[in-house]
């Protein structure tokens, strides 16, 4: 079955870094899509950033555009989110999610539990 296990999360200050990893199982890795999405508290599902199978493309939401960088080791079927210069706005509980296809970002068929990034001085 597939799992997708996050971790990195936890408290950062502002200006501080973080990396997001996500571990994935029970799927070919390498032929989907995987993307990053994040609620913050009483706030809808945003979308950050999304990487096709291969990584030749990648994504990113305004919000996050220069701050934030998708990665993926197919080789270790991981994902990674590497946050740098991050503000109090970026509390979430942050998720991995597969697409449905190799090059269909936001379309998404499973979903990591989530790990929490909290931003706080």
């Amino acid at each position: 079955q597939v799992q997708l296990v996050e971790s990195g999360g936890g408290l950062a200050q502002p200006g501080g870094s973080l990396r997001l990893s996500c571990a994935a199982s029970g799927f070919t890795f390498s032929s989907y899509a995987m993307s990053w999405a994040r609620q913050a508290p009483g706030k809808g599902l945003e979308w950050v950033s999304g990487i096709y199978s291969d990584g030749s493309d990648t994504y990113y939401a305004d919000s996050v555009k220069g701050r934030f960088t998708i990665s993926r080791d197919n080789a270790k079927n991981t994902l990674y989110l590497q946050m740098n210069s991050l503000k109090p706005e970026d509390t979430a509980l942050y998720y991995c999610a597969k697409a449905k296809g190799e090059y269909t970002l936001f379309d998404s068929d499973y979903w990591g539990q989530g790990t929490q990034v909290t931003v706080s001085s």
